[in-house]
């Protein structure tokens, strides 16, 4: 497959899988199958002892003169509404076996045992993509296994995303789009209050809801952690390969609409003409702006270091996202709400090939050295040598796909750990998956291992022995792997404590021992994982 193509059917740029489980059309069901909701019937279907509803809508219309505002209310319809196929993504570029993107995409999807009146957990994900793409339909994250296999109910949503969901108005358009920075997030909320008004009736507990992701996903966690809107609505997260410590000042925010609309030749005060561009205009006008979302880096020898603008994504306004969510610590209003977060061991390996920045799989310790200086300066060689000394059998190309992927996605996720630890309240669990895919990033003879995104198909348990994916490979012990990540993951959801059949225990992470389970065809607590590199980490102040 060329990695265009790929793309395409992945929506992977920063990292979701995105093709649909059933096609939006010409799909055969079983049975059907209709529930009530709290503003009319819904007919969904029955699919291998899965209960599946697609489309569900569940905030009113955004587009027109609600575009960069809150949804109108949803209204009630009479009769029964099909439900059975997925609804429209946010904007962006097409998807494959999804409908046509829409600025109206406010649509859930739930998969569930049955609708029986059992209070089961809801595990409520958010999709990767960074905030400007991805769906709650991608086929990766199908959420049948994990309800058929291990008795939860899963719920997914769309949302706004780019400027369409976190565009700052609020200093141009005042109370009116209070919150609009944010919207994106807002509109999760809103999926979580139609969880808690509705999901009794797909035999799950409104009182047990779990909020999880990944990438982006795993940002997007981070802020409902600390939004007052989601509060009464979660009981427990799981932040994965995305923690979010710091979001986008509103500052930073204010100047990046300002930007975007001197692109646009509107004058600021004429700032309501942005509601009669088109969207494939503003969609085209956001491809020329950074994807990451802007940000100041923090860093405690420097102080604030680097100020980025452009890209979209949750402003901390002060109202809807009130702080950082993780900075200078973890939020006091989910302090007694246990969390699980980690990483993938060999993230960078993904963005390497996707990046087309394969150079590195020849490299020897003289070009590693100067791949790093720029960014590390004077500490490099202090950094690389840590390496070497902690792992040293590995060779270049592994201990810089080791320190990229740890710098990208370690040091957040053990900062929020820690943080989440001093706190004092419910436990923090820390993670590494690890299971190693044979497979080659594309262009080298370097094995992947274990890179972004490559998780999502396990935990939500769709590797299957007999059944080669593009990321896990063909080695059928990918399946135990899958298992495992799953069964932690829902027993987490059940209980708040992560656990399985014959594992060790998982133990609450603490700065004494600072256990963190190991995620691979066995599972293993490892105390201090990393003990050396992440001491380097700290000197240099990067934790």
């Amino acid at each position: 497959m060329k990695r265009r193509e790929f793309l395409h059917k992945t929506g992977l740029s920063v990292g979701a899988i995105s093709f649909a489980h059933v096609a939006f059309s010409n799909t055969t069901f079983e049975e059907f199958v209709v529930t009530d909701t709290h503003v009319g019937k819904i007919k969904g279907y029955r699919e291998n002892g899965v209960n599946i509803f697609k489309g569900i809508p569940y905030a009113g219309k955004i587009s027109g003169e609600r575009r960069f505002r809150r949804p109108a209310p949803l209204e009630a319809w009479d009769g029964v509404k099909d439900t059975l196929t997925l609804g429209a993504p946010a904007i962006q570029n097409p998807r494959r076996n999804e409908p046509a993107p829409s600025e109206d995409c406010l649509f859930l999807n739930v998969w569930t045992p049955a609708n029986d009146g059992k209070k089961r957990p809801v595990m409520f994900y958010s999709h990767g993509g960074g905030f400007v793409i991805g769906s709650g339909g991608s086929q990766g994250q199908d959420g049948a296994n994990l309800a058929r296999n291990f008795d939860v109910v899963v719920v997914e949503t769309n949302h706004r995303l780019g400027l369409f969901g976190f565009l700052y108005l609020e200093e141009l358009g005042g109370a009116e789009y209070a919150g609009s920075g944010n919207n994106g997030m807002l509109d999760i909320v809103d999926g979580l209050k139609w969880v808690n008004k509705n999901i009794a009736n797909f035999g799950g507990d409104p009182n047990n809801v779990m909020i999880w992701g990944e990438s982006g996903g795993g940002a997007k966690t981070s802020c409902l952690y600390a939004m007052p809107a989601a509060a009464p609505y979660f009981n427990k997260a799981s932040i994965e390969s995305g923690p979010g410590v710091r979001m986008t000042p509103k500052e930073v925010a204010a100047e990046t609409t300002l930007m975007l609309l001197k692109e646009l030749n509107i004058d600021p005060k004429d700032w309501k003409k942005i509601l009669d561009v088109p969207a494939a205009d503003l969609l085209a006008m956001q491809a020329k702006l950074p994807s990451v979302p802007p940000f100041v880096e923090k860093n405690k020898n420097q102080g604030f270091m680097r100020r980025n603008y452009g890209g979209f994504g949750p402003v901390v306004d002060g109202g809807a996202l009130p702080y950082h969510p993780f900075d200078p610590g973890a939020p006091n209003i989910s302090k007694n709400k246990p969390l699980l977060v980690g990483w993938n061991e060999d993230e960078w390996a993904f963005f390497a090939w996707e990046r087309k920045e394969t150079e590195f799989a020849t490299y020897d310790f003289e070009a590693l050295h100067k791949k790093f200086e720029p960014t590390y300066g004077e500490n490099t060689k202090k950094i690389i040598d840590t390496y070497r000394k902690a792992r040293p059998s590995a060779t270049p190309a592994q201990i810089y796909i080791a320190i990229s992927s740890i710098t990208m996605m370690g040091l957040g996720s053990v900062d929020i750990a820690e943080k989440k630890v001093k706190q004092g309240g419910a436990p923090v669990y820390l993670y590494n998956f690890g299971y190693k895919s044979e497979v080659k990033i594309p262009g080298t003879d370097f094995p992947m291992g274990t890179p972004h995104a490559m998780d999502i198909s396990f935990k939500f348990n769709n590797e299957t022995a007999n059944k080669p994916s593009f990321f896990g490979g063909a080695r059928p012990e990918k399946a135990v792997a899958s298992h495992h990540f799953a069964e932690l993951w829902t027993n987490f959801a059940k209980t708040g404590k992560p656990f399985a059949k014959d594992a060790p225990e998982w133990k609450a992470y603490n700065l004494q021992a600072r256990p963190t389970m190991r995620i691979d065809t066995t599972l293993e607590v490892l105390n201090d994982r990393f003990k050396e590199e992440l001491n380097v980490w700290r000197e240099v102040g990067r934790l």
